[in-house]
């Protein structure tokens, strides 16, 4: 009896343990940072870039990442070692990550080791809501939803090399989407501000699109490059 009793405490403390560790994984955040970003700016700094293995990506926006946050500007992140990324999970979906959500970063890679990342840093903080084929679902669909280049050349807004006006940009967007965005800047080689990410919110849930409750922080000239790629 006595060693039943053990055996039967294990077992309850076993499964508490298991929740426990299923809660801390699933962390709480309030909405969600749905990221692109303007592959010309990312290659056009004194650090530049590698194009993926599979060539030269098109000249469009690309996904950064879908990344949960809180209200006050801090954010949850690698929050289940017990879910490391698995590509087998998402391969049918592998092609439109390809074309929609492709590396830039150096050496030149498949993809594969920036989609670990996002899933691992951010998608593992969101899953009570989604799982991987899920996650990596929303985005690129969010992406096929938020066309942002067909927005901003709809305004006369094009990856020319010019300048444009950090509002005309917003409101462009604003006017598109009816919400306003949060719009991200790096540097040039010369030193000029340029359009680099575009931050759209969505709630905690990933159904809709909301008013960002808090911008990412960064600094753009009030006119800023659109260069080409």
């Amino acid at each position: 009896m006595a060693s039943d009793s053990a055996t039967s405490l294990f077992l309850t403390l076993f499964l508490i343990t298991q929740c426990l560790s299923v809660l801390t994984a699933a962390q709480d955040f309030d909405f969600f940072y749905f990221v692109q970003q303007w592959p010309g700016s990312y290659c056009d700094t004194k650090q530049s870039c590698c194009y993926p293995k599979t060539g030269k990506p098109a000249s469009d926006f690309g996904i950064h990442g879908l990344w949960p946050n809180n209200n006050d500007g801090s954010y949850p992140s690698n929050c289940d070692s017990n879910s490391p990324y698995d590509q087998s999970q998402v391969s049918d979906l592998i092609s439109r990550m390809q074309q929609n959500w492709p590396t830039l970063a150096c050496p030149s890679g498949t993809g594969s080791a920036f989609w670990s990342h996002e899933w691992e840093k951010h998608g593992t903080c969101a899953e009570n809501v989604f799982d991987q084929h899920g996650y990596f679902k929303k985005a690129l669909d969010l992406k096929n939803q938020i066309n942002l280049l067909e927005i901003l050349q709809g305004a006369g807004i094009n990856p020319d090399g010019g300048f444009y006006s950090l509002n005309s940009i917003k409101n462009a967007i604003r006017s598109a989407i009816g919400y306003a965005p949060g719009i991200e800047c790096n540097v040039d080689e010369s030193g000029n501000s340029q359009l680099y990410q575009i931050y759209i919110c969505v709630d905690g849930s990933g159904s809709n699109l909301i008013e960002c409750p808090i911008f990412p922080r960064g600094k753009c000239g009030s006119s800023i490059e659109f260069p080409t790629f």
